[in-house]
C-alpha cells in the first residue's frame, strides 16, 4: 500500500500487525521504558519497518534511536520517515543525495472529530475540502488534508529543527491523488520553550523557496479502511540515482 504514494529511489516497509521477524533492539526498547506493553510493541513493529528499509539501503545494522526532539535517528547520509495508526505500521527512507527530505503519514480512513478541521485547516483549504467532498464524499478529505499537513511537517522539521503550526502549512489536491503544499513559517511562531533557530538554507532538507513559501509534492492514497500521504524533497544527486534506480518491492513484514 505505501509504494502507491513514494518515487523511485525510496526504501519502503509495511505492516499491518504488530508480529516482529526479530527480537528488537534493546538499545531501542529502553527508550520506551515503563510504557504500556500495546505502545511497546506498536514502537517495536515500526522500528522493524524502519530497520527493513535500511536493509534495502545496504546501510550497516544498528539501534535506530531519537534525535533530541524525540524524532528517529536516522544514519547519517540517510533520510526517512515512520508512520502508524491502528491496524497499521510503515516507515521510508532513502539516500539523503537521492531524496534530502521524506515525510509519510497514516490515519484511519475516518472522518476527522467534529470542530478539528476548523483548527487545522484555512479558509481556503477548508473551500477545498467542502468542494472535494461533494464531488467524491468516500473520502475523508479532511482527515486526508490533516494527514498530508502531518507529511509536510516531518519532512520540514528534521531539515530545520523548527516547529511550525498547522495552519502554516496550505495543501492542496487533486482527485487522482497528486497533493501540493506549500509552508509559510512566519503564519505561526513555536512557543518559547521549543523556539528554535530559523530555517536553515535550502539544500540541506528544505525545497528551494518560491515568493517566500517552501513548495513540497507528494501523493495520497486511500484504500482499505487507511489513508496515506507522503511528501518528498529531491536531493542533489535525485536527477540522475532516482531515474534509474530500480523500482524496490514494498517489504512485508507480517499478513
Amino acid at each position: 500500500m505505501i509504494g502507491r504514494v513514494l518515487p523511485e529511489g525510496v526504501a519502503r516497509a509495511e505492516a499491518f500487525d504488530d508480529a516482529l521477524p526479530r527480537l528488537p533492539d534493546p538499545r531501542e526498547l529502553a527508550l520506551l521504558r515503563g510504557r504500556p506493553e500495546a505502545t511497546v510493541r506498536r514502537f517495536a513493529a515500526a522500528r522493524a519497518c524502519a530497520h527493513r528499509c535500511l536493509g534495502q539501503l545496504s546501510v550497516t545494522p544498528g539501534p535506530l534511536l531519537r534525535t533530541p526532539d524525540g524524532g528517529p535517528a536516522w544514519p547519517s547520509g540517510v533520510v526517512g520517515s515512520i508512520t502508524h495508526c491502528a491496524g497499521y505500521r510503515g516507515a521510508v527512507a532513502a539516500r539523503a543525495d537521492v531524496w534530502a527530505a521524506l515525510g509519510v503519514d497514516a490515519e484511519p480512513a475516518l472522518p476527522l472529530p467534529p470542530g478539528v478541521l476548523g483548527l487545522v485547516a484555512t479558509e481556503p483549504e477548508r473551500r477545498m475540502v467542502a468542494e472535494l467532498s461533494r464531488g467524491v464524499p468516500e473520502v475523508p478529505w479532511d482527515r486526508l488534508l490533516f494527514s498530508a499537513k502531518e507529511s509536510v511537517y516531518k519532512a520540514w522539521h528534521p531539515a530545520t529543527g523548527r516547529w511550525i503550526g498547522t495552519r502554516a502549512v496550505e495543501v492542496a489536491f487533486t482527485a487522482d491523488g497528486l497533493l501540493t503544499a506549500s509552508v509559510r513559517p512566519e503564519r505561526t511562531q513555536p512557543p518559547p520553550a521549543v523556539r528554535r533557530p530559523a530555517a536553515t538554507a535550502p539544500g540541506s532538507g528544505l525545497p528551494r523557496p518560491v515568493r517566500g513559501a517552501y513548495p513540497y509534492t507528494g501523493r495520497w492514497h486511500v484504500g482499505g479502511g487507511l489513508l496515506l500521504t507522503a511528501v518528498a524533497v529531491p536531493g542533489t544527486g535525485s536527477g540522475a540515482r532516482a531515474r534509474d534506480a530500480p523500482s524496490r518491492p514494498t517489504a512485508r513484514l507480517s499478513a
